[in-house]
């Protein structure tokens, strides 16, 4: 089951980098305000979490990676809260936007069974 966790895991990171590059604009309207260079952070974070996904495969990189995707969790968290709290995203239901914020915690403990 620890396996298969981690497949999962890098699968989803490795998922979510590949749309964050093929189609960053859908993430320029999450971004606060005040993140300088927005398209570039967001192009930025998906090269780091497609490598940081493929770095979860192999034993000799697997922590550092799992301790990259627990540092861009954090750094995307700003965005959670502003996607709640900006007013702008009327079409996502609040809850889901209220729930998002806990289950960042729930993603980083379970990069951190990979540490």
């Amino acid at each position: 089951m620890h396996k298969l966790s981690l497949y999962l895991m890098a699968a989803l990171y490795f998922g979510t980098g590949m749309v964050h590059l093929l189609k960053p604009r859908i993430y320029l309207s999450t971004m606060p305000p005040w993140v300088p260079m927005p398209m570039a952070s967001i192009l930025i974070s998906g090269v780091l979490e497609a490598a940081f996904a493929i770095g979860l495969l192999f034993s000799a990189t697997r922590s550092q990676s799992a301790w990259g995707v627990i540092f861009l969790l954090i750094a995307v968290f700003p965005s959670n809260v502003y996607m709640l709290t900006s007013g702008k995203f009327h079409r996502i239901p609040k809850i889901l936007l209220i729930v998002r914020l806990p289950l960042q915690l729930v993603l980083i403990w379970w990069a951190y069974q990979y540490v």
